[in-house]
């Protein structure tokens, strides 16, 4: 509730920079409670920020080459980094040293494009590689195996199906519940994927779109907007799609974009966009070669233009929504990681019920009885009434605000995608608690 009024004072979407981290990062993105940055690095090294000291608590060192991802599980605890060297470690930083120990480290034969964990299980990733080829990698027991996901061909024209190419992928992402891969590709295809049974559900025709450089997703799941190479995002309303059947059929549907996004003077391209956590606002991350520029969109007026960042000759590459704030993660091609925020002009009358605010200086005037002594009685009394009053203790009281979002509250308990994916849990729970380091003074 609280939260809720305060957000009545302040603008939904940043509007300046509060802090500038100098990390060298190449990607940022923060973690599901939004205290904690994680930011790769081009030499290979991976860098946990703490937002509330402003400090470096954890530093990521395994790979030798560039950090192409990152990613965090629902409850902060693991973080996944992917690389150029081909490899894709998760690290637990739970344990009591730094670097903190490897959960487990996955080896490919070419450079990893990107890698993401599962919503709901950090023991299923979704991997896409150089090579355009897309794995779900399940680290489970019972599942354990790598799953290549591959588009379905149309049986009917063999001549053509032998005379086609191998469809490339470009792009990959879980969806918000886990139920579905949604993979872009570089003939302007989203190809949709189910998460447990590996077989494609649909396939939709982006008009115009050339290769499908980006996916992201509101939420709750039903919108997404797309980043391709003619140089415009495109969002979309998703259709509900039904659970895979024995025959394999797919739903083949061209999707219509509710909203383009562009810059028809200057038609720079976009290195990322975010969606706000309510799903309201969308900030595209321009690839501007003279500035570095966030464009922000409000979604609830058609997609109108409400502002532009200029955070200044430094080049941007990468840009993420905080989860729970009107607040961004920009990176600049120099490195550092600027913080944006919304600056609230200070009202001194909300310390005090009777204070005032005054433009310039004037005379007090004391009242008759201001600084009179009480009797000790009167006061007594005055206080035995005042307990005695009636106290609303629910609606001044709020819950604490959960730091993750579970998105698969809308589906069933009986859901067999949702079942599967709870089967054999990780020790991503929540209330578990980073520890503190501390450096030992060397004499």
């Amino acid at each position: 509730m609280n939260t809720t009024i305060a957000n009545l004072f302040t603008s939904p979407y940043p509007t300046a920079i509060q802090t500038s981290l100098d990390s060298l990062a190449t990607i940022a993105r923060f973690d599901p409670s939004g205290r904690y940055i994680a930011a790769g690095r081009h030499d290979g090294l991976a860098v946990i920020w703490d937002l509330d000291t402003r400090g470096q608590v954890r530093w990521l060192e395994g790979h030798v080459k560039g950090i192409t991802s990152v990613d965090w599980s629902q409850n902060s605890r693991y973080v996944l980094t992917s690389s150029k060297d081909w490899n894709v470690i998760i690290w637990d930083l739970a344990s009591d040293m730094d670097p903190p120990r490897r959960q487990a480290t996955l080896r490919f034969d070419v450079p990893v494009v990107s890698a993401s964990f599962h919503p709901r299980n950090s023991k299923i990733i979704l991997v896409l590689l150089s090579s355009g080829e897309a794995y779900i990698v399940d680290m489970r027991r019972e599942y354990r195996g790598r799953y290549e996901l591959c588009e379905v061909q149309d049986e009917s024209d063999e001549e053509a199906q032998m005379s086609r190419s191998r469809t490339a992928f470009s792009a990959a992402r879980f969806d918000p519940s886990g139920k579905h891969v949604f993979l872009g590709t570089t003939s302007g295809y989203v190809l949709v994927f189910n998460s447990r049974t590996k077989t494609m559900v649909a396939r939709h025709k982006i008009s115009g779109a050339g290769i499908i450089r980006g996916l992201e997703f509101v939420a709750s799941g039903r919108r997404m907007v797309t980043n391709s190479s003619d140089r415009v995002l495109r969002q979309f309303n998703l259709p509900v799609y039904p659970s895979p059947t024995a025959d394999n059929e797919y739903i083949e549907q061209e999707l219509e974009p509710t909203h383009r996004f562009h810059d028809p003077i200057s038609k720079v391209g976009w290195h990322a966009m975010s969606y706000s956590p309510d799903g309201e606002w969308l900030a595209g991350g321009a690839a501007d070669d003279a500035a570095h520029k966030i464009y922000i969109w409000d979604l609830a007026r058609e997609g109108l233009l409400a502002s532009t960042l200029d955070g200044g000759r430094e080049l941007l590459t990468y840009v993420h929504w905080h989860p729970h704030k009107p607040s961004i993660a920009s990176v600049t091609n120099m490195g550092n990681i600027l913080i944006w925020h919304c600056p609230t002009e200070e009202r001194w009358g909300a310390f005090a019920g009777g204070f005032e605010e005054v433009d310039e200086n004037v005379e007090y005037e004391e009242r008759e009885d201001e600084f009179d002594i009480e009797d000790e009685a009167d006061i007594a009394h005055r206080k035995m009434l005042e307990e005695e009053e009636d106290v609303d203790i629910e609606g001044g009281i709020t819950e604490p605000v959960d730091g993750v979002v579970d998105h698969l509250r809308q589906y069933g308990e009986n859901d067999e995608d949702v079942i599967w994916a709870l089967d054999e849990p990780d020790d991503d729970v929540r209330g578990w608690k980073m520890k503190v380091l501390v450096e030992d003074e060397q004499d």
